[in-house]
């Protein structure tokens, strides 16, 4: 027996349907009009639909009931669809008939201005405005252009804890809870250590999860609760590694031009900067970034509280900051991996360069337009040797980390992979002012509601 949500008609089907006599339901997003005619904006989700209401053609009673309608009430309208070269999306509803299902009664965000405060405390309903629902349908096709980029490539998705023992990317930026009778537990920063132990069993796979980091950061760039997709490959060298990163983003990018055209359209992104995002990519050292600094008088800027405490030429060991980084993205226009980080600033997996043991094997990658760092990844440290010693050095515990150390005891291979944040590389694509923007419910340090 055919499901009957099959039957349901839905706004974007319109230019399938015109012609045909059909029951949309959703909610009123504006209403105007005057005398025998009003015009009712339909939202359901896929799209919004102006719905012609003459008096004539429903009767009294339902255009007295139309009358009373208010933003955001539910409904269900019937009518007739028409091609219009006036309507939004170019189709109508020529309406017979219209259910109330429910009225809405004073609508705290209403067509005015509203403050950032204001909206971020009414979230649950601020995603209902047509730009909100605009970034969420952008960040559903960047989700989805992930999978099918990986699924597409012979990746394996393997899902890892998010409640873990131990840290992975330092421990001054853990989330903890008690864990039963075992001590201490830990939401996950990342999945990438779990995600190496699975590829040593299946050679390419990728995790794709919430992430948690408490850094008390009050950037635009920031959550304490994102989603990070992390590949993860055997016998992939760090040439490798960022080849692939640039395959995935021009592959994000190039995905949201083609499917997203309304979306973009309504939040007036200038799509001219997103269509240049294709391989090559640029590509440069630490040590090349540092010159290029130094040369260009881009100094380091230490602050407490949004006060500069120290300006001096940028030193080589230094990790780049936003001042930094969007510095150097100004001659760029399109993404650009900077690799070969000192070591003394990554994490303790990453592999030395044989070459230059003062630096790993390290890379990130910065997007164009003040869009930040987007990919942050290495080649891990395949010998167990050289692993531990960074463990001790990080005074780490080594029997926590037992079990990733039997990695590299057991058939250790060159390996690889990266972290890429979503709701980044959604800010960036959707010309967002806040990341809070690009998740449903952000999550930042002054905030756990709603």
């Amino acid at each position: 027996m055919e499901s009957r949500y099959k039957s349901f008609r839905y706004i974007e089907q319109l230019q399938s349907l015109v012609g045909e006599t059909i029951t949309l339901k959703g909610w009123v997003y504006n209403i105007t009009g005057k005398g025998k005619l009003q015009f009712v904006m339909l939202r359901d989700g896929t799209g919004i639909a102006q719905c012609v209401v003459f008096k004539n053609n429903v009767g009294e009673e339902v255009f007295d009931n139309c009358k009373t309608l208010t933003q955001e009430s539910s409904v269900e309208i019937t009518g007739k669809v028409v091609a219009s070269e006036k309507a939004p999306g170019g189709y109508e509803i020529d309406v017979t008939n219209i259910n109330i299902l429910s009225l809405s009664n004073d609508y705290p965000i209403t067509p005015k201005e509203h403050g950032d405060a204001f909206l971020i405390e009414h979230r649950h309903l601020w995603l209902r405005s047509s730009r909100q629902m605009a970034i969420m349908r952008v960040r559903s096709a960047v989700m989805k252009a992930i999978r099918d980029f990986f699924d597409g490539n012979g990746f394996k998705l393997i899902d890892s804890p998010i409640l873990t023992p131990n840290a992975c990317e330092g421990t001054s930026t853990l989330f903890e809870t008690e864990y039963f009778d075992l001590g201490k537990a830990y939401l996950s920063q990342s999945g990438q250590l779990y995600a190496e132990a699975t590829a040593l069993a299946l050679g390419r796979v990728y995790t794709f999860g919430p992430a948690f980091r408490a850094e008390r950061s009050k950037t635009r760039k920031h959550l304490t609760e994102f989603w990070m997709v992390e590949p993860e490959m055997a016998f992939f060298d760090i040439n490798d590694d960022m080849d692939l990163a640039e395959d995935l983003v021009e592959y994000i990018v190039q995905y949201v031009l083609k499917t997203c055209q309304k979306e973009l359209a309504t939040l007036e992104r200038d799509t001219r900067p997103l269509e240049k995002v294709k391989r090559p990519f640029y590509r440069m050292s630490y040590t090349e970034a540092v010159e290029w600094l130094v040369a260009n008088d881009i100094p380091l800027i230490k602050n407490i509280d949004g006060v500069a405490t120290e300006i001096r030429p940028f030193p080589w060991g230094e990790d780049f900051g936003t001042v930094q980084e969007e510095a150097i993205m100004e001659q760029f226009d399109k993404p650009l991996i900077i690799h070969r980080y000192p070591t003394d600033i990554k994490a303790f997996y990453m592999k030395r360069d044989p070459e230059n043991p003062k630096v790993v094997l390290a890379m990130d990658m910065l997007g164009p337009e003040k869009a930040g760092e987007i990919i942050g990844g290495s080649q891990r440290e395949d010998d167990f040797d050289l692993l531990l010693e960074r463990i001790k050095k990080e005074n780490l515990s080594e029997e926590e980390y037992k079990w990733y150390l039997d990695l590299r005891r057991y058939g250790s291979v060159t390996h690889s992979g990266f972290g890429l944040g979503a709701e980044r590389v959604i800010k960036w694509i959707t010309g967002a002012a806040h990341i809070r923007e690009t998740i449903p419910f952000p999550r930042m340090i002054y905030r756990i509601t709603p």
